[in-house]
């Protein structure tokens, strides 16, 4: 990320999220540059040059990864074998994702409590995927959802049913340095998981797969141990309470299709197509 002041931060992380909802809005009429940075009140050189810095890749480019094609198309060139990965050890808990992401998972005695004396700091954020949910306690986030498509209540009360018996305390400062760290991809950020012990299996899976991969629904069953969990290992995917940093989106259909995704398929797409164009511009 580069040097901005808060505000700057602020306002392009809004600016880049109304971007690439226009793009993904208009991805089969194909807007031109001049369409969508009118859609944002920028010049069109003021918004490449913007919209470049942020995603790595022009405007142009990033809609090649919003098409419907586009999730094939990582099955055939970027899909993870994970069996090998968690087998050597480089899925662990406390292990560094991507450099940044810390984690752990709550203790069976918490998971069974319903978070009972948990004290849990929420706020809503910017980001370029729409309006971000984070929730956390001390020791890090433990929730992480996106309201675009579901809605800010939905998305509330979703979260805070993982965590029945928790104190919720409306506290976004609390959270600002990780939900930065988050969004930035650099920095520190702790992750506190709470699951069943399959949950924390599938989850784990799902931070081996490097960013702009994917795998597939059945190839997480057979990583974890169970091969015929396919069903069951989609649920789990879709019990994540930590959208984006651990990467159910990254699991797809073997067929090549989506799947689903919790917080909205337009969501999906928009994170794949993200993390496909951050990996073009390294």
């Amino acid at each position: 990320m580069h040097s901005e002041t808060p505000n700057e931060t602020h306002y392009h992380y809004g600016l880049i999220g109304r971007a690439i909802a226009y793009i993904d809005s208009a991805v089969e009429a194909q807007p031109n540059l001049d369409d969508v940075a009118r859609a944002v009140g920028l010049s069109p050189a003021h918004f490449q040059r913007l919209f470049s810095q942020w995603v790595g890749v022009s405007p142009k480019r990033y809609q090649q990864y919003l098409t419907l094609g586009h999730a094939r198309s990582l099955l055939a060139n970027r899909f993870s074998v994970l069996e090998t990965t968690l087998s050597t050890g480089l899925s662990s808990p406390g292990r560094l994702h991507d450099l940044f992401v810390r984690w752990e998972a709550m203790s069976p005695g918490e998971y069974a409590a319903g978070g009972a004396g948990l004290h849990i700091n929420w706020g809503w954020f910017d980001s370029p995927f729409g309006p971000l949910l984070a929730m956390g306690t001390a020791r890090g986030i433990c929730g992480l959802a996106f309201g675009a498509e579901i809605g800010a209540a939905a998305a509330e009360a979703d979260l805070r049913a993982r965590w029945p018996r928790a104190a919720f305390h409306h506290n976004p400062d609390a959270l600002h340095a990780w939900v930065a760290a988050a969004l930035g991809q650099s920095g520190a950020c702790n992750l506190i998981m709470i699951g069943s012990p399959l949950q924390i299996k599938v989850w784990e899976a799902l931070l081996a797969i490097p960013s702009g991969h994917v795998t597939s629904y059945s190839e997480i069953a057979r990583a974890i141990g169970s091969p015929r969990a396919a069903r069951a290992v989609g649920t789990a995917v879709g019990r994540n309470p930590v959208s984006w940093l651990i990467p159910c989106h990254r699991a797809l259909r073997k067929s090549g299709e989506l799947g689903g995704y919790h917080w909205g398929l337009p969501v999906k797409r928009a994170l794949l197509a993200w993390e496909s164009a951050r990996l073009e511009a390294r």
